[in-house]
């Protein structure tokens, strides 16, 4: 109820009207049953558009630390993320991994929409980023269809670094869901879940038309930060 007044009755219509988002594609998201939407990540708000532009509810698994503000200003953080659906989870790897997967398993076994970023984080430039193969394990595992998800000039009205997004047009394109089904039982093949990852990647790149970079975000962003020799 939360989600819906919040989504129809105050963030949705103040989004529509100052930034006019485009969407194509909209038939694409299954009308019931648990699916993923995997999208590229070019900004924070992101997650922001693409909820209120999907008539179905979807839940992204979010890192735990925009969790952690304290003040006025954490708690209307936490309030704004739980009424865009977002799930609180631990990004450090290992067993907080495993525990994410889990977290996205039971949004899919309630017959509901997961949102995923493949590429594990925003990208820095603008450009499209290898993905990881989380999205693929999930796929198998929830038994799911998946449906790419292009942002498209989102960057634009909130780069990086940029505390409030400037009002500008931005777009949603959605592409035709990819069926995995051929690979039911083999999320333990690390070259089938590179394979379903690669096309998923391939999708989103012809959908965004971003130029593709075939290493990790993350890699780039630590080679960004290191510093100068």
């Amino acid at each position: 109820m939360f989600y819906w007044f919040m989504k129809n009755l105050i963030v949705g219509p103040i989004v529509r009207t100052a930034f006019r988002p485009w969407v194509i594609g909209h038939e694409n998201i299954p009308k019931n049953g648990a699916v993923i939407v995997a999208s590229n990540h070019l900004s924070f708000i992101d997650s922001v558009f693409l909820p209120l532009m999907i008539d179905r509810q979807i839940s992204f698994l979010a890192k735990s630390d925009y969790y952690t503000g304290k003040g006025l200003k954490g708690w209307l953080t936490r309030t704004f993320l739980k009424s865009a659906g977002m799930l609180p989870i631990d990004r450090s790897g290992g067993k907080a991994s495993e525990a994410s997967l889990q977290t996205g398993l039971q949004v899919l076994a309630r017959g509901e929409v997961l949102g995923i970023y493949p590429e594990g984080t925003r990208s820095p430039d603008g450009r499209l980023y290898r993905g990881r193969t989380g999205v693929a394990r999930m796929i198998l595992e929830g038994s799911v269809p998946v449906v790419p998800v292009a942002l498209i000039d989102t960057e634009k009205a909130m780069p990086l670094g940029r505390r409030i997004p400037k009002v500008r047009r931005i777009g949603i394109a959605i592409g035709t869901p990819l069926d995995f089904s051929r690979f039911q039982g083999m999320e333990g093949d690390r070259f089938i879940l590179r394979s379903i990852t690669d096309e998923i990647m391939y999708e989103l790149n012809q959908l965004s038309g971003q130029e593709y970079v075939d290493v990790y975000a993350t890699s780039m962003k630590e080679k960004r930060s290191a510093p100068a020799r």
